[in-house]
């Protein structure tokens, strides 16, 4: 049986120009602070980390208090455009995270599309629309406001 595929997609124009946005996502450590405290999460991977195609990071995290191990592959990096990062363990039974970045007359267009999956499909559907897609929509509001923090409204 094949897996449902959900997808999450934000974008905001924050004020900061396209090379210090870039840069700032470029730097794994910042992933810290665009995550919500409830989290608790943590990088495990030591720092620095090169971020390129095919740098590993691995996280520790809670989700509703359960303690969970994460650990992505970035698949694709291409400066000043964008990055994807792959879950290759984790919670999800897929998750694929495109970032992209974009000129804009106010600073940079900051885009993220989310799309993943669920595990023991189809019996993790009932948890996706009353857990799962609340959950994440908190957690990329959270982020969308630690962006404009660090990056500045327009």
């Amino acid at each position: 049986m094949d897996m449902r595929w959900h997808r999450l997609e934000t974008e905001q124009v924050v004020a900061a120009g396209l090379d210090d946005t870039f840069g700032f996502f470029a730097d794994a450590g910042n992933l810290e602070t665009l995550t919500p405290p409830f989290l608790r999460f943590r990088i495990v991977t030591p720092r620095p980390i090169a971020m390129r195609e095919g740098a590993r990071i691995e996280y520790r995290l809670r989700l509703r208090g359960v303690p969970v191990r994460w650990l992505t592959r970035i698949d694709e990096w291409r400066p000043g455009v964008g990055f994807v990062d792959r879950q290759l363990s984790g919670p999800y039974a897929a998750w694929i995270h495109r970032h992209d970045f974009e000129r804009h007359t106010c600073g940079t267009l900051v885009r993220d599309r989310v799309d993943y999956a669920l595990p023991l499909d189809p019996l993790s559907r009932p948890l996706h629309r009353l857990l799962v897609r609340p959950d994440l929509e908190r957690i990329f509001g959270y982020r969308r406001d630690a962006v404009a923090r660090a990056l500045g409204t327009v």
